[in-house]
């Protein structure tokens, strides 16, 4: 059985977790506002979760006769997000996480989690289906936040 296409898009969704990962710790770090306090926390809880979530990546892809990337210039270059440049505002910001939680929903639901079932790798589509739902969480959250402003 060929994985190779199923590794890849692993090694995809590995790259944008570490860009993620990185962006979170900037918006943590560099968050200022009147929700500065609540923003400051909810953040680091998400780099916590996406974190736990990279080891579980990485170890599918290995379980699958693959090899993590595991170096920031491949992350880079595989990962379909941009990393955060600018000091933005908390607004900007949370529209910003909403975007990129949405795209990676978008390929898990339409290149991974097919790719996985065609395969009829079953923990792989566990394990998408698992973060997909955190994403999902974790956009409602956000959601909520704005509608406040």
């Amino acid at each position: 059985m060929d994985n190779q296409k199923l590794i890849n898009f692993l090694n995809q969704l590995l790259s944008n977790y570490f860009v993620m990962y990185v962006k979170l710790h900037r918006y943590h770090w560099f968050i200022q506002g009147k929700h500065f306090y609540q923003l400051h926390d909810v953040f680091e809880d998400m780099y916590k979760t996406i974190e736990s979530d990279l080891d579980e990546i990485a170890e599918r892809v290995l379980m699958i006769d693959g090899k993590p990337l595991a170096t920031m210039i491949k992350y880079i270059k595989e990962s379909t997000l941009e990393e955060a440049t600018a000091d933005d505002k908390e607004d900007e910001i949370v529209r910003q996480l909403i975007s990129d939680y949405k795209q990676i929903i978008s390929e898990i639901k339409n290149e991974g989690i097919p790719e996985a079932s065609e395969r009829k790798d079953e923990p792989t589509v566990d394990l998408l289906v698992t973060l997909q739902g955190k994403l999902e969480k974790h956009i409602w959250m956000l959601h909520a936040y704005l509608a406040y402003e």
